[in-house]
C-alpha cells in the first residue's frame, strides 16, 4: 500500500473521530459564567454623607469582583433620625413625639433612597444586594435610643423585601467614641452590635479610631477613607460566605 494512501486513511479516521466526539464534548463543557450585576447602597447620616465611596469603598470591592458589575447607591442626610428611613417608626414612650413629626413623615428619606436605586438598576434585576448603614447619632442624642432596635430591625426588612433579596447582606457602622457613657450614645452602640450578631448575613465595623484624637462626632477625611475601606471589606466577606 503507498505511504500517501495510509497517510489519507488516518487523517480520515481522524476527523470521523473528531466529528464523533465534538458535540458530546460541547455538552460537557462548563458554561460561560455570566457577569453579576452586585449592586450596593449606602445610607444614613452625616458620617455617611463624608464618606466619598470612590475613594476606598468602590475600588475595593471591584478589586474583589473584577469580572462583575459594581453599581453603588448613596444617599445620605446629615443630622437625620432613623425615623425618616423606617416607615412604621413610631416614638418610644415618654418621649415628645411632635418634635419627631416635625422631621416629616416616617420614612420620607427612604423613599428618596428607594427611587434613587430604582433608577440606577433601570429595569435590571442585581445578583446580589448588599445594604451599609452608618447612622445613629441623632437617636441617640435626642432619647430615642428605646425605638432604636425596632427601627433598625425594620429598616433593613424594607430594604430586603423591596429589593427581592432575602439574602441580602447588612453591615452596619457602630456608633464611634464620641459620646461614650452617656445613656442614649451606649444604648444605640449596643444595639447596633446585637441587631449585626443576631443575623447571619449582617456585621459591624468599629469607628471608634476614625474620629480623631479628640472623639469628634464626624470622622478625619482619613478616617473617612478608612470607613469606605472597612464597610467594603466585611461586605465582601459576607458575600464570600
Amino acid at each position: 500500500m503507498k505511504k500517501t494512501t495510509v497517510m489519507v486513511r488516518i487523517l480520515v479516521v481522524a476527523v470521523l473521530g473528531w466529528m464523533a466526539l465534538g458535540p458530546a464534548a460541547a455538552e460537557t463543557a462548563p458554561p460561560a459564567a455570566r457577569p453579576k450585576l452586585r449592586l450596593f447602597i449606602l445610607a444614613g447620616q452625616s458620617n455617611m454623607v463624608g464618606l466619598d465611596e470612590r475613594q476606598s469603598f468602590t475600588p475595593t470591592i471591584k478589586q474583589a469582583f473584577p469580572g462583575d458589575e459594581v453599581l453603588v447607591v448613596k444617599s445620605a442626610a446629615g443630622g437625620t433620625p432613623i425615623r425618616m428611613w423606617y416607615q412604621d417608626w413610631q416614638a418610644p414612650a415618654g418621649t415628645n413625639a411632635a418634635t419627631a413629626a416635625g422631621l416629616g413623615p416616617p420614612g420620607v428619606l427612604y423613599a428618596k433612597l428607594l427611587a434613587k436605586v430604582r433608577q440606577a438598576l433601570a429595569g435590571r434585576t442585581p445578583d446580589t444586594v448588599s445594604f451599609v448603614w452608618m447612622q445613629g447619632e441623632r437617636d441617640a442624642k435626642a432619647g430615642w435610643a428605646a425605638a432604636y432596635e425596632d427601627g433598625l430591625r425594620g429598616l433593613i426588612r424594607q430594604v430586603r423585601a423591596d429589593m427581592q433579596h432575602p439574602d441580602a447582606t447588612v453591615v452596619i457602622g457602630r456608633l464611634s467614641d464620641h459620646l461614650n457613657g452617656q445613656p442614649g450614645w451606649d444604648a444605640v452602640r449596643a444595639i447596633q452590635e446585637k441587631v449585626a450578631a443576631g443575623d447571619p448575613r449582617a456585621a459591624w465595623v468599629d469607628t471608634d479610631a476614625l474620629n480623631g484624637p479628640h472623639n469628634d462626632l464626624h470622622y478625619t477625611k482619613a478616617g473617612c477613607v478608612e470607613l469606605g475601606r472597612l464597610f467594603a471589606e466585611q461586605t465582601i466577606a459576607l458575600l464570600k460566605k
